[in-house]
């Protein structure tokens, strides 16, 4: 035993020494582990942040985009009445104001006017509208008619001075559209008509 431990002295092994080097290691780890943990903490903190953050981002999006799309609608009518007041008092009749059309997406077209019925004492309007596509279609030139009935409700009209009209038709595929072409209509007879090149 004795020439044991002379051999474990001359190798430089100290039982008291390894004890103390595993309890400094030990704590050492216990320091780490406590510094990982707070590390964790606020990296998850960092990240419910950044969600919430991105939460609302998202819906401060959503509101941009509507309140967009309502100044938008805002300005027309601020547009159609100024163009009111100093030419169409006492005009009586149907008139098709601010008629635009554009293309939303690949096989959607997007309309979109404002109609006023002129005059002082006048009854409420009641009627229909309807739109004529000029179009090509694998190659050749078409027509078509939107709503294909009067049944249609989408299509109705009843107001006493002025209705926004806005709406999406979707084409059939790879047909161009060259322009387009609104009446109004009450009872069958047309009361205004008005184009749109695209």
């Amino acid at each position: 035993m004795w020439t044991y431990d002379l051999g474990r002295s001359f190798t430089g092994f100290k039982p008291a020494a390894t004890v103390a080097q595993l309890s400094s290691i030990q704590e050492q780890l216990r320091g780490i582990s406590a510094e990982r943990d707070r590390f964790q903490t606020t990296v998850n903190a960092a990240e419910s942040q950044l969600n919430i953050e991105r939460s609302v981002q998202t819906q401060l999006n959503r509101q941009i985009k509507t309140l967009e799309s309502e100044n938008s609608k805002l300005k027309d009518d601020l547009s159609f009445f100024e163009s009111l007041l100093p030419t169409n008092t006492g005009v009586a009749g149907i008139t098709i104001r601010r008629f635009k059309v554009e293309m939303a997406e690949p096989g959607q077209l997007r309309y979109r006017l404002l109609l006023m019925q002129g005059g002082k004492l006048v009854p409420d309007f009641t009627g229909n509208y309807q739109l004529v596509l000029t179009l090509v279609q694998e190659g050749k030139s078409a027509m078509m008619t939107f709503p294909k009935s009067d049944a249609t409700d989408k299509f109705k009209l009843l107001f006493k001075h002025y209705q926004r009209v806005e709406g999406v038709l979707t084409l059939p595929e790879g047909a161009i559209v060259k322009s387009v072409q609104i009446k109004v209509l009450e009872r069958g007879a047309m009361r205004a008509q008005q184009s749109a090149n695209l």
